[in-house]
């Protein structure tokens, strides 16, 4: 028996995400009296895995894996729980998670809990894990009683920790023969940017305060300065402005960064789902009457694009002194 952890490679490190899926995995481990492996397809440095809490990394091999096709990756995930006797699989709430991890419960008539927030409480084969409901505006807590359990983990709901640990790497060669498989993948466009968004610690959002996408080159320079990832609301991308990976809310990327910028945003229920978990939130509005300053920790009434400027001069004079 043990606890199995899905993990993925980004710009040729496991990404954060992961790194916190294995520690959280570990804990559960440690109440089992169990070991983490943690899975992972491609080549990279693994050994913040073993630092993590992993005892084993198995490496899925296939040709058929590099599409990112998600029926393909359920059934190498089944694979590799069936070899290693998973009680527990772990999975991050991102894309691939919210993608594969249903899908695997079906397979393994596994209970499920997905976008959990704190440390699951074990009593015998049950477990009760906390997550957000009501689009984050409340907690609950669910009981799972199956046999086999997954849980998946929204980002940033807990601090890296590595140790000094190692974990004992190789190879799981998977036979996707037999999975048949409707989706065909025609094209991958990989994400350029420096920073993984759900990943960052700092982030600057806007939305369509901004006018046009001609006027987003000052909250990429107040995001340069500040070092945060770059980020826009549902309705920005469906006009296409910025990327639809930058997207957060309920129907995008769920972040819990500590500091989240949001400069002209009016604040919709469903914008708000994706990043009520921020630690701290500055709202930026020419509306006072704004929703979204219902939920700022700090709020600016003013035209963004008379603030911004002002903002970006000021983190350049703070750099400048104490550097």
């Amino acid at each position: 028996m043990s606890v199995l952890v899905y993990t993925e490679i980004a710009k040729g490190k496991i990404k954060k995400a992961s790194l916190e899926a294995v520690n959280y995995g570990n804990r559960i481990a440690a109440q089992m009296n169990t070991g983490v492996t943690a899975v992972v397809i491609g080549d990279a440095d693994l050994s913040d895995l073993g630092k993590a809490g992993a005892k084993k990394v198995l490496r899925l091999k296939s040709d058929k894996l590099s599409d990112l096709n998600g029926q393909y990756l359920t059934a190498a995930i089944e694979q590799a729980a069936t070899a290693e006797n998973a009680a527990v699989i772990i999975f991050s709430s991102d894309f691939t998670g919210k993608e594969v991890a249903p899908r695997l419960a079906a397979k393994l008539k596994a209970g499920i809990v997905s976008g959990a927030v704190g440390d699951p409480v074990i009593s015998g084969d049950s477990f009760t894990v906390k997550k957000n409901v009501f689009s984050g505006k409340a907690t609950a807590m669910y009981a799972i009683h199956s046999a086999k359990k997954i849980i998946s983990l929204l980002p940033n709901s807990f601090p890296v920790t590595l140790g000094e640990g190692t974990a004992e790497v190789s190879d799981f060669a998977v036979n996707l023969d037999n999975v048949n498989s409707p989706v065909k993948v025609k094209e991958v466009k990989k994400v350029t940017s420096e920073l993984n968004l759900p990943d960052a610690e700092l982030v600057v959002s806007a939305g369509r305060g901004m006018k046009g996408p001609e006027h987003w080159a000052m909250v990429e320079e107040l995001a340069k300065e500040l070092g945060a990832a770059t980020a826009c609301s549902r309705p920005v991308a469906d006009m296409h402005w910025r990327p639809h990976h930058e997207h957060v809310g309920q129907t995008g990327v769920a972040i819990r960064p500590n500091l989240y910028i949001a400069i002209g945003i009016s604040g919709a229920i469903q914008h708000l789902a994706g990043v009520n978990g921020s630690k701290t939130i500055v709202v930026i509005n020419s509306d006072k009457e704004a929703p979204f300053f219902k939920s700022a920790d700090y709020g600016i009434v003013g035209d963004a694009f008379e603030i911004v400027p002002k903002l970006v001069a000021a983190v350049k004079n703070f750099r400048a002194n104490h550097n």
